[in-house]
Formats: structure tokens, C-alpha cells, sequence
């Protein structure tokens, strides 16, 4: 695969402009943990490989368990996740397939139970940030830097 551009050469102030909403969401008192699992669930769902490979190692980097990382997309089935970190995926999921569910009143209801309007408000803007970090990255064909030995390399 062959990027196609750097987003961040050639449009620096849309890029600083999305940077600072990121600050502002990772300053808003979310979870650090919550937040990376998030964008994690984001990523596998559009398939950002760039975007799965930066939020997995900043997740491990911050104490994050490999298994929960492993099973987080079977997160439904896995045992390992909390009730308000279940809330904030199903709300990942609904948003990020959003042309699909029209998310539904039932994922927010559980959300409503789990979080207060402005950590929903948050969160919100944290999918609709990744949401389109994905697009963006997938879109132009943003490659990861892993340290892959050639002979396992595709």
C-alpha cells in the first residue's frame, strides 16, 4: 500500500483544529483507559490500521492490559470490561455505524445511566473525532510504523 498524502502538510490548520478538539476531550476528565478503548473500537470498526496501531501502543504504554486489547472486539462476550466502559462502547459502536443503527435510544439510555450530560457530551465528540481520524487515515492511506521482520511482512 502506497500513501496517498500527508494530511498533516497539507492541511495544517484543519489538522491543528481536529489536535485541539482531541486536547480538549482528553482534558475533560474521561478516563484515559476509557478513551483509548474507544478509539480502539472505532479504529477495528473502520478498519484504521494506523489509528489501531497508535491507540493500542499509547494504551499499553499507560498500563492498559494486552487481553483487554485482545478481547475488545468481543466486548460483549468478555468479562473484562465495566459497566460504564460496555455503556461508552455500545455508544461507540452505534455512532460510528450511525447510517445503520440511527442510534438508538436504548444504547443512550444505558449511557444516561453510566454518565452525566456533559461526560456524554465528551464522548460524543471523542467518536465523532476518531470517526473521522479513521477517514481521514484509511482515506489516504496513512501506514503505521511497525517494526515488522521482513520475512513476516505481507
Amino acid at each position: 500500500m502506497t500513501p496517498r498524502l500527508n494530511i498533516f502538510q497539507v492541511a495544517p490548520e484543519g489538522t491543528k483544529a481536529m489536535m485541539a478538539v482531541g486536547t480538549a476531550v482528553e482534558n475533560s476528565g474521561l478516563e484515559h483507559s476509557l478513551i483509548q478503548l474507544v478509539k480502539l473500537r472505532a479504529s477495528q470498526i473502520n478498519g484504521c490500521a494506523f489509528c489501531i496501531h497508535m491507540h493500542a501502543t499509547d494504551a499499553v504504554k499507560h498500563g492498559e492490559s494486552p487481553m483487554r486489547i485482545h478481547l475488545l472486539d468481543a466486548w460483549r462476550e468478555s468479562p473484562v470490561f465495566t459497566d460504564r466502559e460496555r455503556a461508552a462502547l455500545a455508544w461507540t459502536e452505534s455512532l460510528t455505524k450511525v447510517a445503520e443503527t440511527g442510534a438508538p435510544d436504548a444504547d443512550y439510555a444505558v449511557l444516561k445511566g453510566r454518565f452525566g450530560d456533559t461526560e456524554i457530551g465528551n464522548l460524543t465528540l471523542l467518536i465523532g473525532t476518531i470517526n473521522l481520524w479513521n477517514r481521514v487515515q484509511v482515506g489516504l492511506r496513512a501506514i503505521p510504523k511497525v517494526d515488522v521482520p521482513a520475512k513476516d511482512a505481507a
